[in-house]
């Protein structure tokens, strides 16, 4: 784990190691968060057992210098020992007057469960003798005995913890109870002993460390070694945080909750972390260690009994509650152990909550006046927002995963698996939720779609038909799931193990990717007013604007309500997903020459007219942005694979045709079928991404150009002439050569002019385009000439920047980032060192040609907060996602804009 900036390891000046007295608590970055959270606490008078840390800085270079300690730290922290010593009158490894560590993990970000711990350190055959002696409670010295070897076994020997569990399931099996607090004090010794044997017995040729100073070495050494184990690498990648930040180690000395009935231990927050109502929320328990209340080993009791079992310790500790959160400023999760009576405070760090806890502390802090307006809007992260917006999965349910893919469109639904669109339509129109199960999607299936729960595609990425479909509907979608084997005629579904039938029941989470078996239970979204009150400050101080792709009157109402001030994308080629408008779509592209295609254009033209006129009405006194047609033909066309397919029937059915009239029907049949699949070959392309598409289309066919154009201005005008505040904004797509636009730009403004003339009203409106290649970033300036705004695609230019294809690289793009080639998946987080300078540039060429030239985004970026940070900084106008990121966006712009004030 190279850093540059690490301190050099063989340097044994550098102090690796602070008291808790001596360290800088406002470092949360050298110490971790739990370092840092100890030092706090012990400044501020509060009871903590004494310890030290051993910083971040020598985890980087204890990984850097090939797992050994930088010189100097293990001396510092003998030396930090001696001052623990002295502070509980007890000494390491003293048989007599034992004192016992707890040794554990602390990153500057919380982590939790991710890395390791191990308690009760310091104990062997004397010791535990002299731990028995001291409090003349043999049966609490062997307990405490046996937990360490097991975590010391688990933690640095690699032993697998169920085969300790089975041990002391055996034990416990033999008394009366059943519980590990009915072994007697021999018991325990049999238990210490068969666990000893598992993890130092004579087949591992290793023998037990029975000193204490070599325990502690080897487990800081552990700690280290868990910065890197898969489950805290995997963390780290889902919550994008840095493999080079490391771990610090706190060693403290050990406090017992498990001292008898008047001792105990519990974690609390000082909110409740579900909802964030201010109440004392959390759970313990009596006569226990700490990791006895995760481990999930006996049932904790809810925190608000402690009253009556504790009175004292529980009346101090809701005093420290409260001047921990009044101290930080923020809710506050807290580890703490009673030990006879006794209260200790072993951590506190800032607590995690959910998305509804999150609005809800910001703004009652703000009311409460512990917290200013900036402070609540930067309390809340954006993505915190997904669980506000849609349905999540019950985080309390059990579940069974089949598959895992790309999390598509954020929501949770369950329903009975459907292989077909039409299936899907007929059993929804039946009151029978579904979840329509895919290889992948086309405009096609796009009334199964809208009838479905959720989506689940085997093949394609995050902005994949089934994905921008399902994100602009606000239907959870999990796309690229290939590790499903569909037999959608067979109607069987594989995977991990399992076989579904169609009617059988599956969950999925859009939100994580996850597909799971069953109906698993679902919580149901809830904006409040505080949501709208945060949301209201965060637009007080945002510069960038926020619109919504939105391609029917549906979406942009959704969008409007969910904070959206105009329409930054409407594909006009998704108008026409449905039977009867898909039909006269297909007519247009496959038409034979001018007339037939301006015939079908004529059908089309009432449709779209319609379709503009729903949307300025909904996005009254907002900026509607049109793009042209741009379709990748093939969507809109029957497969080769299975007109072929239809042919190769026909052939079968005429072999077995029993009259005349069946023969003529079957021949007429596969007349039909062959002169579709030659019209289809015609326009078959090898890469229909780089096709005849876009602004091509118009070039070739200016009669679809013309025909969008004036649907646009004939709704505009009617609109206006009903007294809507219409702002409409023509773009054309896919333009690498300034000739285009220029082409296109005339036609549209030739076309406004007759419209305007034959309607006797005139509508202000932009001609401008939309930015998706390369060379159009390059030649920024020349297009500008010919263009009123820019809108960079994103998803198409990070798929021409790239030579990626967004619907097949979902394949390897996992690897890529799980090996660190990618930091992440371009087609989720902008690639801010390549497409981001494609993004900067053409900006800046542009506004150079055209001063004032408004420029947007409108790919799927726009509602990412990493990507929205980098668009505020280039100095885009506004970001144009789905409708339902338009809160994080709106919220990720207020982030942005304050951390451009403070630096």
């Amino acid at each position: 784990m190279p850093n540059s900036t690490a301190p050099d390891p063989t340097d044994r000046d550098h102090r690796w190691v602070y008291p808790f007295a001596e360290a800088p608590a406002s470092n949360k970055t050298l110490l971790g968060g739990k370092g840092a959270g100890l030092a706090a606490m012990t400044a501020a008078g509060l009871p903590v057992p004494p310890g030290f840390t051993i910083t971040t800085e020598a985890c980087v270079a204890y990984q850097s210098h090939g797992h050994h300690f930088p010189e100097g730290m293990w001396t510092q922290a003998r030396e930090a020992l001696k001052s623990v010593e002295e502070a509980t009158g007890r000494t390491f490894g003293d048989p007599e007057n034992p004192l016992l560590l707890s040794v554990r993990s602390g990153a500057a970000v919380s982590m939790p469960g991710m890395m390791d711990t191990v308690l009760n350190l310091g104990l062997n055959d004397e010791t535990a003798r002299g731990i028995a002696r001291q409090t003349g409670d043999e049966r609490f010295a062997w307990d405490a005995y046996r937990r360490f070897v097991a975590m010391f076994g688990e933690i640095v020997m690699g032993v697998e913890a169920e085969r300790f569990e089975r041990v002391l399931e055996r034990a416990k099996a033999k008394t009366s109870g059943g519980r590990d607090t009915d072994l007697t004090p021999e018991a325990l010794q049999e238990v210490v002993a068969q666990f000893k044997r598992l993890v130092f017995g004579e087949q591992r040729g290793v023998p037990f460390p029975d000193d204490p100073e070599e325990q502690l070495r080897m487990t800081i050494a552990a700690v280290f070694d868990s910065w890197d184990n898969d489950r805290a690498r995997a963390y780290r990648r889902v919550h994008r945080i840095s493999d080079r930040i490391g771990t610090g180690v706190t060693v403290q000395a050990m406090v017992f909750g498990n001292m008898g009935w008047e001792s105990g231990t519990g974690v609390a927050f000082t909110r409740d972390p579900s909802t964030g109502e201010k109440t004392l929320y959390g759970e313990y328990l009596l006569n226990a260690q700490g990791e006895d209340v995760v481990a999930g080993t006996r049932t904790p009791k809810p925190l608000a009994q402690m009253e009556a079992d504790l009175p004292d310790a529980f009346a101090q500790f809701r005093e420290i509650a409260g001047r921990l959160e009044a101290y930080y400023g923020d809710v506050q999760d807290v580890e703490f152990t009673i030990e006879q009576g006794t209260l200790w405070l072993l951590q506190t760090r800032t607590a995690k909550r959910s998305g509804a806890a999150a609005v809800k502390t910001a703004v009652d802090m703000v009311a409460e006046g512990v917290i200013d307006r900036e402070t609540a809007i930067r309390r809340v992260s954006p993505e915190a927002l997904d669980g506000l917006l849609h349905p999540t999965v019950d985080p309390d349910a059990e579940v069974t995963l089949l598959a895992e893919g790309l999390p598509a469109s954020p929501g949770a639904a369950t329903g009975r698996v459907v292989f077909t669109s039409d299936d899907a339509e007929a059993q929804a129109a039946s009151g029978e939720p579904v979840i329509l199960v895919r290889q992948e999607t086309s405009p096609d299936d796009f009334h199964g779609m809208v009838a479905s729960q959720a989506i689940v595609t085997a093949r394609g990425g995050m902005t994949s038909h089934a994905a921008v479909v399902a994100r602009g509907m606000g239907v959870p979608c999990v796309a690229g799931a290939d590790t499903l084997e569909i037999d959608a005629g067979g109607g069987t579904l594989r995977a991990n193990g399992h076989t579904v039938l169609a009617g059988d029941w599956l969950t999925v989470d859009g939100a994580t990717g996850r597909v799971l078996l069953g109906q698993v239970p679902t919580r149901e979204p809830q904006l409040g007013e505080d949501f709208h009150t945060l949301m209201g400050w965060a637009d007080d101080v945002r510069r960038l604007g926020v619109r919504a792709n939105a391609d029917t009157p549906e979406d942009a109402q959704t969008a409007r309500d969910f904070g959206a001030r105009g329409i930054g994308l409407c594909r006009t080629e998704h108008m026409f997903f449905g039977d009867a408008r898909l039909a006269a779509m297909r007519e247009m592209i496959l038409a034979d020459g001018p007339g037939e295609r301006e015939a079908a254009l004529r059908k089309l033209l009432p449709l779209q007219r319609e379709d503009f006129a729903g949307l300025f009405r909904a996005m009254d006194g907002f900026p509607v942005t049109v793009r042209l047609l741009d379709p990748p033909l093939h969507e809109f066309l029957p497969s080769l694979l299975d007109l072929t397919g239809r042919i190769a029937e026909i052939k079968l059915a005429l072999r077995h045709a029993d009259t005349l009239e069946d023969m003529d029907r079957l021949l007429d049949d596969s007349d039909t079928a062959r002169g579709l699949l030659r019209q289809v070959e015609r326009l078959h392309e090898t890469n229909p991404m780089l096709g005849l598409r876009g602004c091509r289309l118009g070039l070739l066919y200016p009669e679809i150009t013309r025909m969008q154009a004036q649907a646009v201005f004939e709704a505009a005008a009617d609109c206006k002439a009903s007294g809507v505040d219409v702002q409409p904004e023509i773009m054309v797509p896919l333009v690498s050569v300034a000739t285009e636009l220029k082409d296109q730009a005339a036609l549209v403004r030739e076309v406004a002019s007759e419209v305007f003339a034959e309607r006797g009203t005139e509508v202000d409106y932009l001609v401008g385009t939309m930015i998706e290649l390369p060379r159009a970033c390059l030649t920024a300036g020349q297009i500008a000439d010919h263009a009123e705004f820019f809108s960079f695609g994103t998803n198409d230019l990070t798929q021409t920047t790239f030579g990626l294809s967004r619907d097949d690289a979902g394949r390897f793009l996992s690897t890529y980032v799980d090996r660190g080639i990618l930091r992440a998946d371009p087609f989720q987080v902008l690639d801010q060192e390549g497409v981001g300078q494609l993004v900067r540039m053409g900006t800046e060429r542009g506004r150079e040609a055209r001063p004032g030239l408004k420029v947007g985004v409108c790919g799927e970026h726009g509602g990412e907060p990493q990507s929205v940070a980098f668009f505020h900084d280039a100095g885009l106008d506004y970001v144009s996602c789905s409708p339902f990121r338009v809160p994080i966006a709106r919220l990720a712009a207020a982030h942005a804009a304050l951390d451009e004030a403070s630096s």
